[in-house]
């Protein structure tokens, strides 16, 4: 296992960071970020309120029921017995967030904290995948208007007899990218680099974590790292993070790399499809670790 080799991109030093954004993009699928718009005493707030969610009575977390599939309340599971999880889809609605606050019976203060974060972590969203597209070379700035962000809140219940296992399996994430708040005092995390060696992530208080999915990969024509990533058991304790997905387009409209991406030396790998079909397909063929997307590949004509 190497050290956490993850770069680190600093948020206040653009222009400058553009070349080693798109590296970290391209070599790693993850980095993480410094000098972010999120206030650390939102972020330590933001971690009590999950906390006291999660420690909810289990008939009042299962109200927080699915928007899309899998959107909602994940109770344990014979898969991931050591797993639970709240879910949020598009926290950029404020009547979305309004209705999950409302679901689990959050307080003033509870609901004041969430709305707060749940619309900072969204301008980072849009923020961060705009500069990604300006890396790249695109100057467009609609390119992600209106893509849907969900947040994942999740808890790991780790205990003595389950230390050195896994808490959640390798997977990548299916959507375009991932703003993790990891657990600060509890790691686990483990990236894959391109030589297949994990890499441990190690919690660095105040900053986030980025890691890019496989709609990234299609939209980028194959250029961007959908990133392997799992949860390993490292001590008997209760391991909390907040992730919040930009996942794709809205609707029917289509996952595809805008016409800048190709030309006649990088035709185009994948063909299009919607954000939701492409879900549906991860979840029927059970291929969560980015296998699914040989199944969307463009046929080379013969």
């Amino acid at each position: 296992m190497e050290k956490g080799g993850i770069p680190t991109i600093d948020l206040q030093d653009f222009p400058g960071q553009f070349e080693r954004l798109r590296k970290a993009c391209e070599e790693w699928g993850c980095f993480r970020i410094v000098n972010h718009n999120i206030p650390s005493a939102l972020m330590s707030e933001m971690k009590n309120v999950v906390r006291s969610l999660l420690d909810l009575p289990m008939e009042i977390k299962r109200r927080n029921t699915d928007v899309i599939s899998g959107s909602g309340y994940v109770a344990p599971s014979q898969t991931n017995p050591l797993y639970e999880a709240l879910g949020l889809y598009d926290l950029g609605s404020s009547q979305a967030v309004h209705t999950f606050c409302s679901q689990l019976d959050a307080s003033p203060h509870q609901r004041e904290v969430i709305e707060m974060y749940a619309k900072a972590v969204h301008e980072l969203s849009m923020d961060l995948a705009g500069k990604l597209a300006q890396s790249m070379g695109l100057i467009r700035t609609d390119l992600f208007e209106g893509w849907p962000c969900q947040f994942r809140i999740n808890k790991y219940n780790f205990t003595p007899e389950t230390v050195g296992s896994t808490g959640v399996q390798i997977h990548t994430d299916s959507g375009f990218l991932t703003i993790l708040q990891d657990d600060e005092n509890v790691g686990g995390l483990e990236v894959m680099d391109k030589s297949g060696t994990f890499v441990v992530v190690d919690p660095e208080p105040g900053t986030l974590l980025v890691n890019l999915g496989d709609v990234a990969t299609v939209w980028s024509n194959g250029r961007l790292c959908n990133v392997k990533h799992r949860v390993q058991c490292k001590e008997a304790t209760i391991r909390v993070s907040i992730a919040s997905f930009m996942l794709g387009p809205r609707a029917e409209a289509a996952v595809e790399a805008p016409a800048e991406l190709v030309d006649s030396e990088h035709p185009r790998l994948y063909t299009s499809f919607s954000y939701e079909y492409y879900r549906k397909l991860r979840q029927s063929t059970k291929l969560h670790a980015g296998e699914a997307l040989e199944l969307v590949r463009v046929q080379p004509s013969h």
